[in-house]
This record gives C-alpha cells, sequence and structure tokens, in this order.
C-alpha cells in the first residue's frame, strides 16, 4: 500500500488515494474521493463523494469537506474548520442535485473554526484568520478575519503579513521574496537575473 490509513479509518471503494498520504483516527473517505500525493487527514475527518484535494493538503482535526469542495496542492484547513455545499438546507427538502461548489486554490490557509460558505472561491494563497465566516470570495495573498470575513491585509507565500510601499512594493520577511499590489492584486515578482 502506497499510503498509510489507520485501523480506525474507513476507505470506501472507488477512492483514490495518492502515494504518502496519510489518514489518522476515526476518518472516513467516502466514495470516489480523490486525495493527492503526501496528503495528511487528521483525526476524525470526513471526505464526501466526488471532493477532491490536491497534492500535500493538510487537514487538521474534525473537518468535514463536502461533496463540491475542490482543494488544490498546498492547502491547509485548520482544526474544526467548516465547509456547506447548499444554501438553503432544510431537513425535509432534499437538494442533492444543488450542491454549490467552492474552489480553495494552491496555497491557501483556513484557520480554525473558520466557516466557507458555498460558492465562495478562496483565492491563491489567501489566508483566512481563525473563526472568521466567509461570505464573498477572497482574492489570491489576501488576508480577511471575522464575521462575515472582511479582508485586512495581504500575506505571502510563506504566510508573512505583507507591508506595501507608497509604490506597492512589499518583500516578504521570511523568504526576501518582493511582490506588487497593482489595481487591488497581489502578484509575486520573479528574480531578475
Amino acid at each position: 500500500m502506497a499510503y498509510f490509513a489507520h485501523e480506525t479509518a474507513i476507505i470506501d471503494d472507488a477512492c483514490h488515494i495518492g502515494e504518502g498520504t496519510k489518514i489518522w483516527h476515526f476518518s472516513h473517505l467516502m466514495s470516489n474521493c480523490v486525495l493527492g500525493l503526501n496528503c495528511n487527514l487528521g483525526q476524525n475527518v470526513v471526505v464526501s463523494p466526488n471532493v477532491i484535494l490536491g497534492n500535500n493538503v493538510k487537514v487538521q482535526n474534525n473537518v468535514s469537506i463536502y461533496t463540491g469542495v475542490i482543494c488544490e496542492d498546498d492547502v491547509f484547513l485548520g482544526p474544526s474548520m467548516v465547509f456547506t455545499n447548499v444554501m438553503n438546507p432544510r431537513s425535509a427538502v432534499i437538494r442533492r442535485e444543488q450542491y454549490t461548489k467552492t474552489t480553495v486554490k494552491k496555497g491557501a490557509s483556513i484557520g480554525a473554526n473558520a466557516t466557507i460558505v458555498c460558492g465562495n472561491d478562496i483565492g491563491e494563497f489567501a489566508f483566512i484568520g481563525a473563526g472568521s465566516v466567509v461570505t464573498k470570495e477572497v482574492p489570491a495573498y489576501a488576508l480577511v478575519v471575522g464575521n462575515p470575513a472582511r479582508q485586512i491585509g495581504w500575506m505571502s507565500e510563506n504566510g508573512q503579513r505583507l507591508i506595501f510601499d507608497e509604490n506597492g512594493f512589499a518583500i516578504c520577511s521570511e523568504s526576501n521574496e518582493k511582490y506588487e499590489l497593482k489595481n487591488k492584486k497581489v502578484s509575486k515578482l520573479e528574480d531578475v537575473k
């Protein structure tokens, strides 16, 4: 077996699990889900049918990832964070054909106990603060906090707060990589050789 699953984990038929992935205590992978290479699912994680996780996705304890969610490579899902997949749930009304898709793009981090209301994509390397409730799309590199979540700044790919100068440039305090803020969008600048 190219992946590790704790003896208490339940893995239904037709799951695709990438090499190097670890699935810990009491987790349940439902049919037709896809996990990339080197993912790590903490204890008590549920991955619903047809969910797609890219490579190196880290899912902390007590997270349920519902049908309609796609997480690209290098996504971090903090402890007990929540995805929804129906805008108007009712116990007596079956809405399985109305699941709303949510994509968490490459490198994004979602903090502990945050809630992502379905249909609101999270941009590349965005950072969702703990306990935030996301009710609209989050731009790439954005730092959002609160209920409802509002943007309070920008983050580097290393997860450090970016402080832009008057010319719209910032340097990550950890990696020394340079970023530009232009037209309310952040981009990482490639080294000039």
